[in-house]
């Protein structure tokens, strides 16, 4: 059955970000951000926040916007992705995501930092956006757009609200064609993004989201394979859950965690994905 993204969202995402693993892990790592960190050659592995905010100002210069200018991030969660940028680059950040508790966390985040001009937090779906055309000089996920069900009007929904000239960067993961992969490879995949809600990935294998891409009519300017940046957290992860995923399967319970599963297998079975980097225009 085709559901649609609202229903998606509802039956699949929220129930993982709501999960008590979901809930416990992000915030006792992450300080609740969930999104990986940039490494490079000497920096501390077990540094997520550190790590996290390389990766934010990462998107800030990819983004290279003049201040002032008005950029929609889509799916902010707590927004610390937002502040960064705020920050870095002095423009004004709308964050969009569709889990209530999130929004008013970043909300009290960006009052808090006294940023509650540069970034503001809603209550929406990047699928239906509630915005005029062209209100936007630059769009960015941050390892958001794996959620989608239905990418090509995720795309249709950033073309739209993007102003002629604008900058749309996507941090996100594609996988292996699965028809490519050894049974366990696949099997590891195929479970992880369906307990994740992540349709999406498997839906943009390499390659794939740069042909949407131009088929909304952006112009692709740039992708990064940038897996190597994030494999030291990675490791990490898949170190803190292979006793709990362990025990877990050992008593037919695997499933219930599924952010260990996600590292320890994810980390085993590299050849299954990639984290990428892809800067388009709308022209």
């Amino acid at each position: 059955m085709t559901h649609t993204p609202d229903a998606h969202y509802r039956r699949h995402v929220l129930p993982y970000y709501q999960a008590v693993e979901s809930r416990l892990g992000y915030a006792t790592l992450l300080g609740r951000t969930r999104h990986f960190g940039w490494y490079e050659p000497g920096h501390s592995p077990w540094r997520f926040a550190a790590a996290m905010r390389r990766m934010e100002l990462v998107m800030a210069r990819k983004l290279d916007l003049p201040p002032a200018s008005s950029v929609l991030d889509a799916g902010c969660g707590v927004g610390d992705t937002a502040r960064t940028v705020a920050r870095a680059s002095g423009v004004h950040i709308t964050g969009i995501d569709g889990i209530a508790p999130d929004v008013a966390i970043a909300r009290r985040r960006s009052a808090r930092a006294d940023e509650p001009g540069r970034t503001r937090f809603l209550l929406a779906n990047y699928h239906a956006l509630p915005f005029i055309d062209a209100s936007f000089d630059g769009v960015y996920t941050m390892e958001s757009f794996v959620h989608s069900p239905d990418p090509r009007q995720g795309l249709a929904e950033f073309f739209r609200v993007l102003r002629p000239g604008g900058r749309l960067v996507m941090f996100e993961y594609s996988s292996a064609p699965q028809t490519h992969l050894l049974p366990r490879a696949r099997s590891a995949l195929l479970r992880v993004c369906e307990l994740s809600g992540m349709p999406g990935m498997l839906t943009m294998t390499h390659g794939h989201l740069e042909r949407l891409l131009q088929q909304a009519g952006f112009v692709v300017e740039s992708v990064y394979d940038a897996t190597e940046k994030i494999l030291p957290m990675l490791r990490c992860f898949s170190i803190l859950g292979r006793l709990p995923y362990a025990f877990a399967r050992g008593v037919g319970r695997g499933d219930l965690l599924v952010n260990a599963m996600s590292g320890v297998e994810m980390y085993r079975h590299q050849e299954t994905w990639r984290y990428n980097i892809c800067v388009a225009t709308r022209p």
